[in-house]
């Protein structure tokens, strides 16, 4: 960027900037702009960058590499989602939905976010029983997600040693892998605080053949044994 010296005025038709006189057509002179005023519009773009990189990512959107194998066939580890941050400020995480989350402290300690699917809500009473299904308030849940083997075959869910049904406190969500075998989730750990929930995976866009929203089921046959 280089700015204009004040220069004379010429005579009529002289070129802007030309020194007026008997001799010769001069240019005015021309100056670079200041070192430091360019420093400084850099450094106040990068700055300026940055603030809105970094609310983007803690309130917004943020990238996710899905690590675990838990929620195969779903989401393949090294794959990566948009996490949204935003809307669930003022719409509540949902049955179905997918998140990242903090897991407790006994189970992280690498501070790796875990990723996971909503299987029950605050008030809701969740029952894994001996059939290998997933009762929710007393209705068998459908769960086409859950990993299936070579056959097509959906994998059964079990519980834990020690407890097979939850009734989920206010502002917590109950939490499972869809690869049930191959997952640490509310069934070792119990239900986790919303206030613990980093967001909803909503976007898968990387490899791009992988590229697409994650569907979230509806569970029509809870809703219609809703009083």
């Amino acid at each position: 960027m280089v700015c204009m010296a004040p220069g004379g005025v010429g005579p009529p038709g002289a070129m802007p900037g030309a020194v007026a006189g008997p001799g010769p057509y001069t240019a005015g002179l021309v100056t670079k702009r200041p070192v430091f005023g360019c420093l400084f519009e850099i450094v106040e773009t990068l700055v300026l960058t940055l603030i809105i990189f970094l609310v983007i990512q803690n309130f917004v959107a943020q990238p996710y590499k899905v690590q675990q194998q838990s929620m195969e066939r779903t989401l393949e580890p090294e794959q990566y989602v948009l996490v949204d941050k935003l809307t669930p400020r003022f719409d509540a995480y949902q049955r179905g939905d997918i998140v990242v989350f903090k897991p407790p402290a006994d189970w992280g300690d690498d501070e790796t976010p875990y990723i996971k699917r909503v299987i029950g809500e605050s008030g809701d009473t969740i029952e894994i029983r001996e059939d290998g299904l997933v009762y929710v308030n007393g209705t068998v849940l459908d769960e086409p997600y859950v990993y299936a083997d070579e056959n097509g075959d959906p994998q059964p869910t079990t519980a834990s040693l020690d407890q097979n049904t939850w009734t989920i406190p206010e502002g917590e969500v109950f939490l499972m892998g869809d690869h049930r075998s191959n997952s640490s989730d509310s069934r070792t750990f119990g239900p986790v605080e919303v206030d613990q929930v980093i967001g909803r995976a909503w976007l898968r866009y990387w490899p791009f053949d992988t590229f697409g929203v994650l569907p979230t089921p509806i569970y029509p046959e809870l809703t219609q044994t809703a009083p």
